[in-house]
């Protein structure tokens, strides 16, 4: 048994465990539960919590009236400081967070290593804060879950959609998406360029590219299968870190969407 440990517990979000819940749990608070539809996936910016971690409740709230339906996570984001090809699931039986820990789910993790675009490989995860700024979230606002965390190197649409296709699974099984939007334009420019991506997203468009999204290659296989098994796209939030903590000269871009 192996854990992964915090890479940017005191950077991303706080080390501290009850301040990290009061942090998230005022984020949730501002969302009305509304229990309409479970959502079979959610997409969600993944930056320090004191800039996208509002934006990111958006989606969270969502799950509060099905928290005891979901055992399965699939959390699925770009890798930022390794260079690899493929899709990569930790060689970590578990992730530490000042919550607690989270258990990998074997089964699911051997069904993707089947796959050639799978590989086995702790070096994408090790400092990978697009996943693990997801899972105190997670732990807050569901019940009992096991994670299959999977981070995204050099990978087609087609590449990824095969591997969430495999582990799609059921209303048990939940599919979590980790994307920023626009990076370092001005406050304007970037509600424009973001306002344009949305929309794409929305219209369930799988071609999306860099400088739209960190997360496109992830966005981009998700996209395909919605559109596979027509599955609509709301639009829960946008905003960018000028409207959050941040200088309005140059932003960041975040958007929560629902997948029903």
């Amino acid at each position: 048994m192996s854990i992964r440990q915090p890479a940017v517990e005191g950077l991303f979000y706080p080390a501290n465990r009850d301040q990290l819940k009061n942090m998230i749990s005022g984020y949730l608070s501002e969302y009305p539960v509304s229990g309409d539809a479970l959502p079979k996936a959610i997409i969600v910016p993944h930056a320090g919590l004191v800039y996208s971690g509002v934006i990111a409740a958006a989606a969270y709230a969502q799950l509060a009236p099905y928290a005891s339906k979901i055992h399965k996570v699939v959390l699925i984001g770009p890798s930022h400081r390794v260079a690899f090809e493929g899709l990569a699931v930790p060689e970590s039986t578990e992730f530490a967070t000042p919550l607690g820990l989270i258990s990998i789910d074997q089964e699911l993790k051997r069904r993707v290593l089947e796959l050639p675009q799978v590989i086995e490989h702790e070096g994408p995860h090790a400092q990978e804060h697009s996943l693990e700024v997801q899972l105190p979230f997670l732990q807050l606002c569901l019940k009992d879950f096991e994670l299959l965390p999977l981070v995204v190197g050099d990978a087609s649409a087609a590449n990824v959609s095969e591997v969430l296709e495999l582990v799609w699974g059921g209303e048990e099984t939940l599919i979590v998406a980790s994307s920023d939007l626009s990076h370092y334009l001005d406050y304007e420019s970037a509600r424009r360029k973001d306002d344009h991506t949305s929309m794409r997203i929305l219209n369930r468009e799988y071609t999306l590219h860099g400088d739209e999204a960190c997360g496109c290659r992830v966005l981009n296989g998700l996209l395909k299968i919605a559109v596979g098994k027509d599955i609509g796209v709301e639009r829960l939030r946008i905003a960018n870190s000028g409207d959050t903590a941040g200088d309005k000269s140059r932003v960041v871009g975040y958007g929560a969407y629902a997948l029903h």
